[in-house]
């Protein structure tokens, strides 16, 4: 699934007043981050995080790979910051992310 610009917005205005959980340093992003940032997707679905200067990666770098691994998407890449989406796969989960339709495909019609 990819996110239309418009969801994009959504999810950055969501994603504004949220602090980093995902940290990156020094070392690489390693099968703990990596599970870490899983959970966190899985329970809160958008998730911020940072690429300290300490890190060999750049925060794009950082995002593209941690999206890959997580199976979900790049939102935004602002400085050393990043934020990654996933739709929760919970059934039972009732506060998910209602994401903006896009209102080309009904035009198009």
């Amino acid at each position: 699934m990819e996110l239309t610009s418009k969801q994009r917005a959504q999810l950055r205005a969501m994603a504004n007043p949220l602090e980093p959980v995902v940290h990156i340093g020094k070392g690489d992003i390693g099968d703990n981050l990596i599970k870490q940032a899983d959970d966190a997707l899985e329970s809160r679905e958008l998730i911020k995080g940072r690429v300290l200067e300490t890190s060999l990666l750049s925060a794009r770098e950082a995002a593209e790979v941690l999206a890959q691994a997580t199976r979900s998407q790049v939102v935004q890449v602002i400085g050393t910051k990043f934020v990654l989406f996933r739709p929760s796969h919970k059934k039972g989960k009732t506060d998910k992310i209602v994401l903006v339709k896009d209102g080309r495909s009904k035009q198009a019609k």
